[in-house]
């Protein structure tokens, strides 16, 4: 009764929130990757939702908090797909609202766009209701889509876990609309990379100095308080990624936040082809939570050991930066595990693409481990002609 299980399990975990055992398709809470700012996405899939009568909602509350306390320290966003919600799994308007004044300021301050996918006019029934005990500033963050393509604006969609029933109800709507089924979207080939781009390919492309320079800029600012936690204008962001991927200089004293170049370094990181500490080892650092704690870190340098050359020498400059971060955490309050939860799904995730809540703590984890031991776990391999330390 004391803790609570990951949001996303097996068939044969029941949450404690359900009263009696799901089918084998319950989870409906996900992480889902990032929007064009940087930020955590969760997604909120009503068609999932169990029956009523098999919800004990007062434990779903506190189930929801305690899975958004891991984010809210940190800009988010949420999408949430109406579809599916009827009269069988439709919580009361008494619970939605107790519900809507648990979430204290914690949780909305941090909470940047809140994206509702396929409104009914039950939605609009119930914003009229609500209206009056949300904040205006509040309600400017909340947006209605009509479509899913329109997410596309706001987020990498391909990374979105959308549900099947979602994506024939979003198909039917169109087909409505243009009177047939909207044909399957042809994609253009993919353009070869510039021979200057850094955004988007793999690390033989990248040039080391930019990380370097990156580094630079962050050493006067380590200090700052809640360094790497907040986002950045998406267009000054796309600004500089075309200057890198063109072959420009960037000079960010020109621009005078710090937090562009750290948001710029995330998405470095995000957009590669293959994740930084590459596809190989997800399942390993998906079981190091049933590692013994005594043992986590030599296992830890098992995995960064039979990374390649360049993934490594790029690690281990990384880390050895957010070691630095973290041993100023009493002035930025960027402690290791504060800077695993920015940086743990921008340097791993499933080859699928999107990431579940439950493999969050264990990649958390792991990123933790590399910062805070970072000495020990870099210790024994070097680079050749590598200036990384």
């Amino acid at each position: 009764e004391g803790s609570f299980p990951p949001a996303v399990s097996g068939a044969e975990a029941v949450p404690v929130y359900l009263q009696t055992r799901p089918g084998p398709d319950h989870s409906y809470f996900y992480l889902s990757g990032d929007d064009n700012s940087g930020r955590k996405v969760i997604t909120f899939s009503c068609c999932r939702m169990p029956p009523s009568h098999q919800l004990n909602h007062s434990r779903l509350l506190e189930y929801l908090k305690y899975t958004l306390d891991q984010y809210v320290e940190n800009d988010y966003t949420v999408v949430y797909f109406h579809y599916g919600l009827n009269s069988r799994n439709k919580p009361s308007l008494s619970w939605l609202q107790s519900a809507y004044k648990e979430f204290d300021r914690k949780y909305k301050k941090n909470l940047k766009a809140l994206y509702i996918v396929h409104p009914t006019n039950f939605i609009k029934i119930l914003w009229k209701i609500f209206k009056p005990l949300i904040s205006h500033k509040f309600g400017k963050k909340v947006t209605s889509l009509n479509y899913l393509s329109e997410l596309s604006e706001h987020l990498k969609y391909d990374l979105l876990i959308v549900p099947q029933e979602v994506i024939r109800h979003d198909e039917n709507l169109q087909g409505k609309q243009k009177g047939r089924l909207p044909p399957a979207a042809k994609r253009p080939p993919p353009r070869p990379p510039l021979p200057t781009q850094q955004f988007g390919v793999s690390l033989q492309y990248f040039q080391r100095e930019h990380l370097h320079c990156f580094v630079f800029v962050f050493l006067t600012g380590l200090r700052i308080e809640g360094l790497f936690r907040r986002s950045a204008s998406i267009q000054t962001v796309k600004e500089i990624q075309k200057l890198y991927n063109q072959g420009k200089p960037v000079n960010f004293d020109d621009y005078g936040d710090i937090n562009i170049p750290a948001v710029i370094l995330k998405t470095f990181l995000r957009e590669l082809p293959q994740p930084l500490l590459t596809f190989e080892p997800y399942d390993q650092i998906l079981e190091i939570t049933s590692v013994e704690s005594s043992l986590r870190v030599i296992r830890c340098k098992q995995i960064v050991q039979g990374l390649p050359e360049h993934n490594y020498a790029v690690l281990k400059y990384l880390m050895c930066f957010l070691h630095m971060v973290s041993q100023e955490s009493i002035f930025n309050k960027m402690t290791g595990s504060n800077l695993a939860c920015v940086f743990g799904l921008n340097l791993i995730w499933s080859p699928q693409g999107a990431a579940s809540l439950s493999a969050l703590v264990p990649i958390n984890l792991i990123t933790e481990l590399l910062i805070d031991f970072y000495s020990k776990i870099f210790s024994s391999r070097t680079v050749s002609g590598e200036a990384l330390p």
